[in-house]
């Protein structure tokens, strides 16, 4: 398994310059080539090759006034830009052919994009040196912030400069089967939700972080900063980053709440069943902020290829598999409830079951591990009498109020309530 290993670059004023140079200039190649594509296309003549750009838009150009500049950065740096947009266009047509998830044509890079990138490969002979810094052609050595020590040599480093203007040295390594952990003994069921963020089979319950809503305040007054900036001026620029690295901070805290829970929950699993949520559909709701802060979707990829990783079983269930409506105990399908309604008892068995908590336990079920359903249920209840049955008390029959019929499941809403029986 190939896996991206991520640490902070700290480079110096020169090596900024540097760094800037080779991003510009791996722009300009990308562009050139898309332009010489989208001509190509236009004149009906075939799409010209990589080996092709490659003696025409690096090779040559550098002997040109025009791009003589090209040689000021390594060479590998401009030939990864080439197999980029081979990569771009690849994916373009897979994506009409059905063969993946459908994606827009290549488009033309800007220099004001935020984010820029540069990759190097083994050819560019880059190298970590002694005293632990990253040396790169043609632009020197640079301090690397070492958070964890890599489990393989690297193939390559992908040099990342994102929208708060920080540095990141992203290396893809490969890993073997000496990842894989002891054989566990339980097995785990879980329901993400928005109140809490995972409930599990077992009963217990993660809250939600929030941390996009609890930085909602800070959010706005550097938006408002930003807003009142001139366009144009240097200190719109500095407001922008500023805005950047407030939404970078919120971004880092959940995805390092992410990889903190998803690691624990494959290290103390053997399997772990999640149900596929509709998270496009759901984001287009009232709930869609809730929704993006949640990041349900990077959790889930984040077991996936843990569990993958460590020799876990990782299995997702359908987004239609009615979780919710299923009695965990005795298997009955008791139909859909209102989201408002979070513990509900069953008509055939007369269990009282917390909801999220009956969804885990049969998302479980339903991904084929054993787990135990006794944690679904909140307390022991009795089996309800049928709903035409009067109560009856001390001999004579009692009337319950619409409200309580209600409540007691005997009666749904909406209905008129006469104002008599308190």
């Amino acid at each position: 398994m190939q896996l991206r290993y991520s640490f902070r670059l700290y480079p110096s004023t020169g090596q900024r310059t540097a760094l800037a140079r080779a991003f510009g200039c791996a722009r300009v190649v990308y562009n050139d080539a898309l332009r010489a594509r989208e001509t190509a296309r236009g004149e009906g003549t075939p799409f010209p090759k990589t080996g092709e750009l490659s003696k025409l838009l690096i090779t040559e150009a550098k002997n040109t006034p025009e791009r003589a500049w090209l040689g000021e950065v390594s060479a590998v740096v401009l030939q990864q830009s080439l197999r980029d947009l081979d990569t771009a266009y690849r994916n373009f047509f897979d994506g009409l052919k059905g063969k993946r998830p459908r994606m827009g044509a290549p488009r033309y890079k800007s220099r004001r994009d935020t984010r820029q990138t540069v990759r190097f490969t083994a050819n560019a002979r880059w190298s970590i040196t002694p005293g632990q810094k990253l040396r790169l052609p043609k632009i020197g050595d640079l301090k690397v912030k070492w958070s964890r020590t890599l489990p393989s040599t690297p193939s390559t480093v992908t040099v990342v400069k994102d929208s708060a203007s920080r540095y990141f040295a992203s290396f893809v390594v490969e890993t073997g089967p000496f990842e894989v952990l002891p054989v566990a003994t339980s097995e785990l069921g879980i329901d993400l939700g928005l109140g809490h963020f995972a409930v599990l089979s077992d009963g217990t319950k993660i809250d939600s972080p929030r941390f996009l809503r609890r930085a909602e305040k800070r959010l706005k007054k550097a938006q408002r900063d930003l807003s009142r900036k001139q366009k144009g001026s240097k200190n719109r620029d500095k407001a922008r980053v500023r805005v950047a690295r407030e939404y970078a901070r919120v971004a880092d805290a959940r995805r390092e709440f992410h990889h903190q829970l998803s690691t624990k929950l494959i290290r103390e699993n053997q399997a772990v069943a999640v149900e596929d949520l509709a998270v496009k559909g759901l984001a287009r709701t009232r709930l869609a902020k809730s929704i993006h802060d949640a990041g349900w979707s990077a959790f889930v990829s984040m077991l996936e290829y843990k569990a993958a990783r460590h020799g876990r079983t990782f299995v997702r269930i359908g987004r239609f598999e009615p979780t919710s409506q299923v009695c965990s105990v005795c298997g009955v399908k008791d139909g859909p409830k209102p989201l408002h309604v979070r513990v509900w008892t069953c008509r055939a068995c007369g269990a009282v079951l917390d909801r999220d908590i009956n969804s885990a336990v049969n998302v479980a079920k339903a991904a084929g591990l054993v787990v135990s359903a006794r944690e679904a249920q909140v307390r022991p209840g009795l089996v309800p009498a049928p709903r035409g049955e009067a109560d009856i008390r001390c001999g004579r029959t009692v009337k319950r109020h619409p409200l309580v019929e209600c409540l007691m499941g005997r009666r749904r809403p909406p209905f008129r309530c006469s104002g008599r029986g308190g």
